[in-house]
Parts: C-alpha cells; sequence; structure tokens
C-alpha cells in the first residue's frame, strides 16, 4: 500500500505539471480542470504521506494509549457496533502490515501503534478541508466541499476502526499483565 500512495502521489504531482504548463502555452479549459483535479488528488497524497511521516518522527509509536483521548467508551462502541465495524475487517487497506504483525510486536507495541494511526488519521481528517481555500482562486466551491467531505470521511474509517479494535487489544494487554492469558494469544 505504502509504494502505491506513493507512485500515485508522485504521478498526479508531473500530471499537475504537465497540465499547467499546457495550459499556460494553449490557454484551454480542460487542461485547466485537469490540473485542479491532478493538483487536488497530488495534495490529498502528498499530505497524507508528510502527516504520517512528521508523526511518526514525533512519536515513534510510543503512545501512552490508557489517556483520556484514546478511551472508547460504551455510547461509541455502541455506534461502531451499529455502524458493524467488525465485518470491515480484512477490507480496509493498511499502510504498514507489519506495524500490526503479532509475529514482530507485542500486543502493547500494536497498541500503540493503533493510537499512532488514529492521530494520523484525525490530523489528515483536518488537513482534508484545505482544498477548499482553492474555491477562492479557481471557484467551484462545492465541488472543493464535496471532495473534501468525502475524502475526510474515507479517513474518519480508519480513525473508527482504530477506535473500535484497540479495547479489545488493550483487554489482552490485561489479561496477560494478570498472567490469565497469554501474548501470544490471537484476538
Amino acid at each position: 500500500m505504502a509504494k502505491t500512495m506513493k507512485i500515485t502521489a508522485i504521478i498526479s504531482l508531473l500530471l499537475t505539471v504537465i497540465c499547467t504548463l499546457l495550459h499556460i502555452k494553449i490557454a484551454n479549459d480542460i487542461l485547466l480542470t485537469l490540473a485542479i483535479t491532478f493538483g487536488t488528488i497530488a495534495y490529498h497524497f502528498c499530505m497524507r504521506l508528510l502527516v504520517g511521516e512528521v508523526i511518526n518522527a514525533l512519536l515513534h509509536n510510543k503512545i501512552d494509549y490508557n489517556k483520556k483521548w484514546f478511551k472508547v467508551g460504551k455510547t461509541e462502541l455502541s455506534l461502531y457496533n451499529k455502524l458493524k465495524v467488525k465485518n470491515w475487517k480484512g477490507k480496509m487497506p493498511t499502510y504498514d502490515k507489519s506495524l500490526f504483525d503479532i509475529n514482530e510486536h507485542s500486543w502493547d507495541e500494536i497498541a500503540q501503534a493503533m493510537c499512532q494511526s488514529e492521530i494520523v488519521h484525525e490530523t489528515i481528517v483536518v488537513f482534508r478541508f484545505l482544498p477548499i481555500v482553492s474555491a477562492i482562486w479557481f471557484g467551484s466551491l462545492p465541488v472543493f466541499i464535496i471532495t473534501s467531505v468525502l475524502s475526510a470521511g474515507f479517513d474518519l474509517m480508519f480513525v473508527v476502526m482504530q477506535r473500535y479494535n484497540r479495547p479489545r487489544i488493550i483487554k489482552l494487554i490485561k489479561r496477560y499483565e494478570k498472567g490469565v492469558g497469554s501474548s501470544e494469544k490471537s484476538i
């Protein structure tokens, strides 16, 4: 998934430059539309990659998952059950599956990676709305709002998934700490 995201970012950035230069030379509205489209795609992919790298450089998956921000309440879990989040398993892409591999990491490390992933996606959700400012120069405000809302909703799914799964991981950690279970037990 990481390779696909990086390739998409590079290609959309190149297409933005090409369409922009052609638009400047030819002054064709279709080229401007393509430049804006590819530019928006490039922004979303580049921003997503940059946010992930910056947060990883700052936090290194070393987060206290017992902090209040990461607590999941009964009402929240009830909502996730209504959304059938459990059925999302195996259908959602993962940027780096190795971070959540029990053969490579302890449950404690996985819970910390889940918290960092949540922070990354929450930050991305906020940055998803920046392209709306582009409407000042290009118009088409509804298009920028719609794409921002849809892409923010996409990242919110990852936040929900992390928040839904983390309590189960923490339960395993506590069981292991008490000596009741085994760190190798699957969830």
